[in-house]
């Protein structure tokens, strides 16, 4: 039994199958009322019978229905269809209407190797975006993979199928209490591996999974069985990405590790704060988390769903009714001697600061560090030596700072150091290098998407004639393919128009013309066409061309026009009983 053709809800048309999940199989389908093109998720026949599996099926409606971002994929409807199976009984199929989207799933475009470090950081943005939203909204992924990752032709990233999203109320639902695994063994959290309750800190131990098998090519932990591979999350240490990958930077490796760490308490407590290191690490710093002193930890927040110590006190004394006084109130001549004394320290500090000269100048061995942002490292070194200050230059990238210039000073400007204190001045490299990718061959859209995915703009398109390349079909870029450029920079498109420049062949001999033709700049089909009505002369000149002068459909037919009269002209007799340029014999003239 097929679905392809039936009628979902009077309304939703399925299109052929596009995808297979574990509890679901996904359609491209139409929305015969609006007119628009839809996903359509159906759950497996073999599952529809388990009340348990249907439940879990419209729980992930309703979840992923709350959704409304543009990193995540929408649901628009859901319902159940009765249907027959196999043996022709009544079952209750439901399904899911999702927003359809183009684009490639991110394990199909690591599965052609790592991506550069930039466009990773892109991507897991993202990712950690939509997570940040879910989050708030109180709705846990637990299935975060590159399977479940969309990148859509113009770039965007959409997470999709928040199928086994559980609200995060919901403490007591474990993975273990599941009928079966929801996730994949190569992504699990260690809580899940053990069966433990899991929260929003379970998707940034993924997401920090599919971080470092964007970054080299390969998840941290592989293993011959699904068990194998979740003991590892569990007891193992991964590798930094930079041992296998040695083009990702200490910053990354240093973000990576910290969202792998096996107690839950000790990685990103939120995808927030995992992206805000995510965008450090992308300028070329590396992030730097202190320990909370013990004034922090003492006075800090309380945990959810706790109360301080404050707060018990007052609770207590406003609930016991029996709280009595065990001290008599002072004299009332205490309180007014208090208040007066009070009133007179309050008035002497006033005038104090109040008749303070302020000065402008510095000791003699102080300085004021100097603004030399935006200005070039030899005009900004100078001015730090002017005001007996050593500059060091630290070269950083920077996306916003032209290269060459002053980002900032470490210390910064305006602060107050002692004469030959050592100031480090950050010079912008520029935007970071990335690779032109090899779109030949590509479409056009097909090629912006991959110049887009590469953090570049696609640029002008030109259009030259080919004599084989379709049309719309990229023959080259500028920069050419491999050449490393900043990120952000336009790449210009040669592509083919489908045509070919046919020039005026008139005049030209027939074999000369013919063999022309076929060149492997043309490739065109030479089709001769003998005219009995004027002489034959020597070499067949082409007097007539089917086709004018100009461009010319690819693979075109092209006949050629000559004279093949047996009267009149000089040697008209050549060809005669002969063969035609295309191998045919020709017609002996009578």
């Amino acid at each position: 039994m097929t679905d392809e053709g039936r009628l979902l809800a009077g309304r939703y048309r399925i299109g052929e199958l596009i995808g297979r999940g574990g509890m679901s199989d996904v359609h491209v389908g139409t929305d015969t009322r609006l007119g628009r093109q839809v996903a359509v998720k159906l759950l497996k026949p073999q599952l529809a019978t388990d009340p348990a599996f249907r439940m879990r099926f419209r729980q992930e409606a309703q979840s992923a229905a709350r959704m409304a971002h543009p990193t995540i994929v929408r649901v628009f409807d859901a319902g159940e269809e009765t249907v027959l199976d196999a043996s022709g009984h009544e079952v209750q199929l439901p399904f899911i209407i999702m927003e359809y989207v183009e684009g490639r799933l991110l394990k199909d475009i690591i599965h052609d190797g790592p991506l550069d470090p930039a466009a990773a950081v892109r991507v897991i943005d993202g990712v950690l975006t939509a997570l940040e939203y879910s989050h708030r909204a109180g709705v846990v992924h637990r299935d975060i993979k590159p399977g479940n990752i969309m990148i859509t032709t113009t770039g965007q990233v959409k997470v999709m199928d928040f199928g086994i999203a559980r609200a995060v109320s919901d403490s007591a639902t474990t993975v273990a209490q599941t009928t079966a695994i929801l996730g994949t063994a190569a992504y699990f959290s260690p809580e899940q591996a053990k069966g433990e309750t899991v929260d929003a800190r379970t998707d940034v131990y993924s997401t920090g999974v599919v971080l470092f098998e964007m970054l080299t090519g390969r998840p941290p932990f592989r293993g011959d069985t699904p068990v194998a591979v979740a003991y590892q999350h569990v007891s193992e240490k991964p590798v930094k990405p930079s041992v296998i990958n040695p083009r990702v930077s200490p910053a990354l490796d240093t973000v990576v590790m910290r969202a792998l760490v096996k107690d839950r308490d000790g990685r990103y407590q939120s995808a927030a704060e995992f992206r805000a290191d995510v965008d450090i690490a992308a300028s070329g710093r590396v992030p730097v988390h202190r320990e909370p002193d013990a004034a922090t930890q003492l006075f800090g927040a309380t945990p959810t769903g706790s109360l301080s110590t404050t707060e018990l006190a007052l609770r207590q004394l406003t609930e016991d009714e029996t709280a009595v006084r065990t001290q008599r109130r002072p004299p009332a001549v205490w309180i007014w001697a208090g208040i007066v004394v009070v009133v007179v320290i309050v008035v002497a500090v006033m005038y104090w600061a109040f008749n303070l000269q302020p000065t402008t100048e510095l000791p003699s061995n102080a300085h004021k560090v100097p603004d030399v942002a935006s200005l070039t490292w030899e005009d900004a070194s100078a001015q730090l030596q002017e005001e007996t200050l050593v500059p060091k230059r630290v070269d950083e990238v920077n996306d916003t700072v032209a290269a060459g210039q002053v980002i900032r000073t470490d210390p910064p400007a305006a602060e107050i150091v002692e004469t030959g204190t050592e100031v480090t001045v950050y010079v912008s490299s520029g935007a970071a290098a990335v690779t032109v990718p090899d779109t030949t061959n590509m479409t056009l859209e097909q090629a912006k998407a991959a110049i887009s995915g590469a953090g570049l703009v696609p640029g002008v398109e030109n259009r030259e004639g080919s004599p084989t390349v379709p049309a719309d079909t990229v023959l080259a870029t500028t920069p050419a393919a491999g050449t490393s450029v900043q990120a952000g920079s336009a790449v210009d498109f040669r592509l083919s128009n489908g045509k070919v420049t046919l020039p005026d062949l008139t005049g030209q001999t027939l074999a000369a013309a013919s063999d022309y033709l076929r060149s492997a700049s043309l490739q065109l089909n030479p089709i001769p066409a003998p005219d009995a009505s004027c002489p034959a002369a020597e070499g067949s000149p082409v007097v007539k061309q089917s086709l004018p002068p100009g461009d010319v459909p690819q693979g075109s037919d092209v006949t050629l026009t000559y004279c093949a009269g047996g009267s009149g002209g000089t040697g008209g007799g050549t060809n005669r009983g002969g063969s035609s340029d295309n191998g045919k014999p020709e017609t002996p003239d009578h």
